[in-house]
């Protein structure tokens, strides 16, 4: 891969924003020119090592058949480069970013993205801002041809193939790794449990929870009171006599309620006639 043969003698197209416009053909002979625009990437903000502020390109609306590999090809006229990033759209890394294998990560979108290219030395920036707009950079040589159409088809259908084999020992290494996670976490919670101490007066030392995990209750008075708590707001939120049948079972309950009454009254004047104090006058 590299620029078309005509002679550099033009400058470079800068546009507002700080980009530099650069042409690219995909093939030499093409009668069209794509335009990615790049500028060096300053983000204050960003505190990410994968991206110093002196060695790194700032690359929009790089085209759906450019891939890691074929923007590295294009860029390394420029200077030595240490890595490429394609995202969908311009952010941070994610330190915490899960590394699944890519049988469990969801294939990536075919669109124009947006790249980061890493030199290995500051002066490649400088070198790829100055580039002039009419050499335009030639994504696809006889020495390194790029797919496209069936080719390009028939290759990812090649490569989504599974092989069971290789499949298995991919889960069985992650499954392993969640094994070893959860060991290590039972540990520290049995660890955490006998650090616990109680004194004289019954009072227990908590230490403070991770978050996502429940908090035990200190004693069993506290988990009655939750619990008791609980009943009051589900009350609270319930409807009396809204329905036709929460009336009924009301009117049923009071009419139970009068009848018990009505016969503890018969027994306590049975009661009171058999020890001859009743005196109804």
């Amino acid at each position: 891969m590299a620029p078309s043969q005509r002679k550099q003698s033009s400058e470079p197209c800068v546009i507002p924003g700080g980009f530099t416009a650069l042409s690219l053909k995909f093939k030499a002979d093409s009668t069209t020119c794509h335009t990615v625009c790049v500028k060096e990437h300053r983000v204050r903000a960003e505190k990410n090592s994968r991206r110093p502020l002196d060695r790194t390109l700032f690359a929009l609306n790089i085209p759906p058949y450019c891939s890691e590999d074929v923007v590295r090809e294009l860029f390394s006229q420029f200077g030595p480069i240490q890595s490429v990033e394609l995202r969908e759209k311009p952010g941070t890394t994610d330190p915490k970013e899960s590394k699944l294998s890519k049988y469990f990560t969801p294939a990536q979108k075919e669109g124009f993205r947006v790249g980061y290219i890493v030199f290995k030395n500051s002066s490649s920036v400088a070198a790829a801002k100055s580039h002039p707009t009419d050499t335009p950079l030639v994504v696809s040589t006889d020495e390194r041809p790029v797919r496209t159409g069936l080719q390009k088809w028939v290759h990812q259908y090649s490569q989504s193939l599974v092989q069971p084999d290789k499949l298995q020992e991919v889960v069985d290494s992650f499954m392993q790794e969640y094994d070893k996670k959860k060991e290590e976490e039972s540990e520290r919670l049995k660890k955490e449990a006998e650090q616990q101490e109680e004194d004289g007066e019954g009072w227990v030392t908590v230490t403070r929870a991770k978050r996502g995990t429940k908090a035990r209750p200190h004693s069993e008075v506290a988990n009655q009171k939750a619990l008791q708590k609980e009943d009051r707001k589900k009350k609270r939120k319930e409807l009396l006599n809204f329905y036709t049948w929460q009336h009924r079972h009301t009117q049923r309950e009071h009419i139970a309620e009068l009848r018990r009454k009505f016969e503890e009254d018969k027994q306590r004047i049975a009661v009171l006639r058999a020890q001859r104090k009743f005196r109804p006058y």
